[in-house]
Formats: structure tokens, C-alpha cells, sequence
């Protein structure tokens, strides 16, 4: 089963915590209707910062308030001009929400490696593939990268009609140890979707960080937080 399913949902409760943490009554509907908002929250973000890099989206509900945590590569696409950009999201997000009763609280969070985020990786060939550039090389070139940036192990999918063949097939490289059955050990997956002119063709990353200790969480790929220190906010992600 460790790989039929994106390995972080296996891990859930083990090392990985959740990109959203709220409590809600499951018979009353409540869960439900918070579902949907996360969903529209996320749908949102990536749209509109589609070319800002976004790594995770975080939500965390607390009594009276919704904070939104987006983890980026360009957190200068984010904030914008004397924070403008940052206060326009925050008011429409608020809008989208349509909750007067809560205060809606947005924080922007700097991605530490870029090389070692699986999702933005996935990215990186999706935009490469889009400019018409060989997979191969893509695949390569990344997991190059991910290696001399501490990696332990990458392996790399591609799916679709490649270099527009008429039939579609999936091929994938690997470079290191990717133990996806080992509970312990600390893998980001990540996945996008270059649009061609030929199709979409789906990218899927599978990156090894290391074994991780008894009780130990997986290690958040965070610089720094806009007004939080990054200890704090790894203490709050390992809430």
C-alpha cells in the first residue's frame, strides 16, 4: 500500500500532521461546510498565486479566527508592494469565507530549499515540459539538484503523451533510497500537471529526507515566517 497511495496520507499521525487542524461535530454538518471552505480557500490561493511557488496552504481554526498559512518559494509575489497584494488576498479570502463573526489572519512563510520541496519540484518540470524542453533532461536536471541539496533519494514520474507520441505511457527515474514502506522515514510527495499542446502530462515526485526518530515529526521546510520566528512556527506546525 506505500505505493499505491501519496505517501504523507499514510504518515498522517505517525510523522506528517495535517495542513489543517480544526475541531467540528461530524453528525451536525459542521465538518461538512468547513470542509468545503478549506476547499475554496486552497482552490483560491493556487489560482491566484499560481506563479508565486506555492508549497502548502495552512489552515488553522481557532476560536474566533481563521489563520491561513501559505508556505512559498516568492514571498515577494505575496506581499507585493508595501504589502498590498498580502491585504488583497486577506479581503477576499474574507469575502470567500463570508463569516463576519471570525477575523481571518494570513501569513506568508518562506520555503528553506526549494530543491528539496517535492511539489515544487513537480512544478519546476511541469514548467519546463510546458516550454517544450526534453523530460528527460527535466527529470534529471531536478533530481541533480535535490542530491547536492541533501536528499537522500528522488524518484521522479512522468505520464502522458511524452514528447507527443500518440500513445501515452509513464516512465520514472530514481537516484538514492526511497523506502516508501518505511513509516519512519520522512517523504515528501508532490504532483502537477504540465499543460501542453499535445495534453496534460502528469508529474509525480517522490522525495527521501531521511529516517526519522522514534516520536520524531517530519522536518517543515520553512525559512522564515512573516512577524513568527521559524522555531515558533515549526512548534505550531508540530502542534
Amino acid at each position: 500500500m506505500g505505493q499505491k497511495i501519496p505517501p504523507r496520507a499514510n504518515r498522517l499521525g505517525i510523522t506528517e500532521v495535517a495542513d489543517s487542524t480544526t475541531f467540528a461535530e461530524f453528525r451536525s454538518g459542521e465538518f461538512a461546510a468547513i470542509l468545503q471552505e478549506d476547499m475554496a480557500v486552497r482552490t483560491y490561493v493556487k489560482k491566484k498565486l499560481k506563479n508565486a511557488g506555492v508549497s502548502k496552504i495552512l489552515i488553522q481554526r481557532k476560536p474566533g479566527q481563521i489563520q491561513v498559512g501559505i508556505v512559498t518559494a516568492r514571498p515577494g509575489l505575496v506581499f507585493g508592494k508595501a504589502s498590498e497584494g498580502l491585504d488583497i488576498i486577506k479581503a477576499e479570502l474574507a469575502a470567500l469565507v463570508n463569516r463576519p463573526d471570525l477575523n481571518m489572519i494570513v501569513n506568508v512563510f518562506e520555503v528553506n530549499k526549494v530543491d528539496l520541496d517535492a511539489r515544487l519540484i513537480a512544478e519546476g518540470i511541469a514548467q519546463q515540459l510546458e516550454r517544450r524542453i526534453a523530460f528527460r533532461r527535466a527529470m534529471k536536471q531536478s533530481i541533480q539538484r535535490g542530491m547536492r541539496a541533501g536528499a537522500k533519494g528522488i524518484k521522479i514520474m512522468c505520464s502522458g503523451r511524452l514528447s507527443g507520441i500518440e500513445i501515452a505511457r509513464s516512465e520514472n527515474t530514481q537516484e538514492g533510497s526511497v523506502p516508501c514502506h518505511t513509516w519512519r522515514a520522512d517523504i515528501d510527495y508532490g504532483f502537477a500537471e504540465a499543460q501542453t499542446t499535445y495534453g496534460i502530462i502528469g508529474i509525480k515526485v517522490w522525495l527521501n529526507k531521511g529516517i526519522l526518530e522514534p516520536g520524531e515529526k517530519s522536518r517543515p521546510n520553512i525559512k522564515a515566517a512573516a512577524g513568527h520566528s521559524a522555531k515558533e512556527e515549526n512548534k505550531s506546525l508540530a502542534a
